[in-house]
């Protein structure tokens, strides 16, 4: 009996103030035994509990009524049968990171638990399966994913360990002729060395395993995840941010690429910001001075003054130093330090926490302007894009086709480059939606054991050298791209005039930029360095400071270091040797484009 089967239906419109016109609907439909006609009752109700769940006062027991409707609404599907919505495959690039491999893995899982998109066949979800692109260098890091491959397929999830011999024998079954013109986007590592190969690379091989497990071109979506993110996003409370598994990203992609001609889509981020901390010194030490004047006027022993809510920035690049080059404004005020402490505590032990926590800045790590989840105006409204998300966004089998591409630079700013070439290839069939992932750099306090490409870690000192030189020039082939593509479509082949045109151009505004927030974050160290050593503040009369005041003052040598007047990355971007080297890989790659991605396309046909 239907009846029997729409008691999370029946107990919502019980509980809601709805119209009587639902509760009349499914007694009609019950009355007729109309499968269809019950089945479309469902999504007319989900965006009344989202709107009670992010403006209401009941949280979690809104949640709880609103997945366990998405549940009966997908056991309602599979009863009807001839389930036509699309199958996903997810894919992970991972290197030498199996805490965080786990935790998207578990992310996921709970994801198809609670929500339960396209329902399960003996105990395994028919319509999501999950590939682990490996690019480790350690083997017990190898080992470990193949373990946790093994134990989420045992779980009900399928999961494919996408190993590194079995990437290279993918590569070398393209024609040679055409490999030739792929190592751009693909690799050229040889066999021996075929690890740590970048991400844009890892990713871009994901999509021939993509291939392989595609069983319908027409209704398979492909889903692009970094290994740092969940799905799931960030809830503030009085007690700080708490994370939940509140949006069904499945479904509403679902319904996105069914009604509409999108190719591409990307969510954005939540949580810590995505951005090396290269291009987030100054508002960063704007943050900590802020507070630091603040703490200094308070009384140690008191309890805790830094526990109101947080204020959240005022736009999604306010932890960006030159965040008027993506067209927002610059957030003119510091913003405020927020104790994560939920035991009762003084300002004392807020000083120190913050101390443990503040070094974890050179690791990717935001304290004050993480990016906070909004629910605005629902799931299925689309902007237009103009930047991947290299961690969150899904493309269908023509979107292979739209890769990131100049991967064998290494550069960072890999998605946002991306993101205008396709948006000025396909425009609007490339899109944005409301589905963001949690970010998350670190799990844990000792973030110095887990792998980051570009830093160099030491006893006392952290390098960005590295990562920030491939900062600097990631943003010069980003902004040379958007310059280039407002004047010549990537249809075609880009001119040598045009390239070097946008290059010279882009050149000159961003050294200009760069060297006046080297110069800002020296005059924001040098005051940090005079407030911390005041002997007048009340942290030097405290022997419990001592630890941590030794944490901010390693934290003020390696601005020092990575910022100062001898700055290696800084010396790097000032050369002008390194310069032009970087400018002609930079133009020979960009002249190459056309022809690369014209030998990647024919690896998808039509038929």
């Amino acid at each position: 009996m239907l009846l029997d089967r729409t008691a999370a239906l029946r107990n919502c419109i019980r509980q809601l103030p709805l119209p009587g016109t639902y509760s009349d609907a499914v007694s009609l439909a019950v009355e007729n035994n109309d499968l269809p006609a019950l089945i479309a009752v469902y999504p007319a109700l989900y965006p009344l509990l989202e709107h009670e769940l992010w403006n209401g006062n009941a949280f979690d027991k809104t949640l709880g009524v609103y997945q366990s409707l998405f549940r009966e609404q997908e056991a309602l599907i599979q009863q009807a049968g001839n389930d036509q919505r699309y199958h996903f495959i997810l894919s992970i690039p991972v290197a030498d990171r199996p805490q965080h491999v786990k935790r998207c893995l578990e992310s996921i899982y709970q994801q198809c638990a609670a929500y339960a998109y396209g329902g399960c066949n003996n105990g395994t979800f028919s319509h999501v399966q999950v590939i682990i692109a490996e690019d480790s260098q350690q083997p017990e890091h190898i080992e470990q994913h193949v373990a946790l491959a093994k134990e989420y397929t045992d779980k009900g999830l399928r999961v494919h360990h996408f190993g590194l011999d079995e990437q290279y024998e993918l590569l070398q079954g393209i024609p040679d002729e055409q490999r030739g013109k792929l190592g751009s986007l693909l690799t050229k590592q040889p066999k021996h060395r075929f690890y740590r190969k970048g991400q844009a690379a890892n990713r871009n091989l994901s999509y021939l395993k993509c291939l392989q497990l595609t069983e319908d071109k027409d209704k398979t979506l492909y889903y692009m995840v970094d290994s740092d993110q969940t799905f799931l996003v960030n809830r503030k409370t009085d007690c700080g941010d708490e994370p939940v598994n509140a949006l069904n990203y499945f479904y509403y992609i679902n319904y996105i690429f069914s009604t509409t001609r999108t190719t591409m889509l990307t969510g954005k981020l939540v949580g810590d910001p995505p951005v090396s901390p290269s291009v987030m010194a100054v508002n960063f030490m704007d943050d900590v001075i802020a507070f630091l004047q603040q703490l200094a006027d308070t009384d140690p022993q008191q309890d805790c003054q830094f526990h109101r809510m947080s204020v959240s920035p005022t736009h999604d690049a306010a932890y960006h130093d030159m965040a008027r080059l993506f067209g927002f404004e610059q957030q003119a005020l510091p913003c405020p330090y927020h104790c994560p402490v939920t035991v009762t505590h003084n300002n004392l032990a807020c000083l120190q926490t913050f101390a443990e926590k503040l070094n974890a800045f050179f690791y990717g790590e935001h304290l004050t302007r993480q990016t906070d989840f909004h629910y605005r105006t629902g799931f299925t409204e689309l902007t237009a894009a103009r930047t991947i998300y290299p961690g969150n966004y899904i493309v269908n089998y023509d979107g292979l086709k739209y890769i990131i591409p100049f991967g064998d630079l290494r550069l960072r700013m890999s998605g946002p480059t991306a993101g205008r070439l396709i948006q000025a290839e396909i425009k609007e069939r490339f899109a944005s939606v409301n589905l963001p992932m949690l970010h998350t750099r670190h799990l844990h306090d000792d973030v110095a054991d887990q792998f980051r490409p570009g830093v160099e870690r030491g006893d006392e000192t952290i390098n960005l050298a590295d990562e920030f030189e491939r900062q600097f020039f990631g943003d010069l082939m980003l902004f040379s791209v958007t310059r280039l593509t407002d004047q010549e479509s990537p249809a075609h082949a880009f001119t040598l005039e045009a390239v070097s045109k946008a290059i010279k151009e882009t050149e000159q505004e961003l050294l200009a930029m760069y060297e006046e927030k080297h110069q800002e974050v020296q005059d924001r160290n040098t005051q940090l360095k005079q407030l911390v050593t005041d002997p007048q503040r009340w942290w030097h009369n405290d022997s419990q400071a001592v630890a941590a005041l030794a944490s901010i003052q390693r934290f003020i040598h390696n601005i020092d270091v990575n910022f100062g007047a001898g700055s290696t990355a800084y010396q790097q971007i000032q050369d002008q040797q390194h310069r032009d080297q970087r400018k002609q890989q930079i133009t020979r790659a960009l002249l190459a484009y056309r022809e690369s991605r014209d030998a990647w396309d024919l690896l998808f046909p039509d038929n």
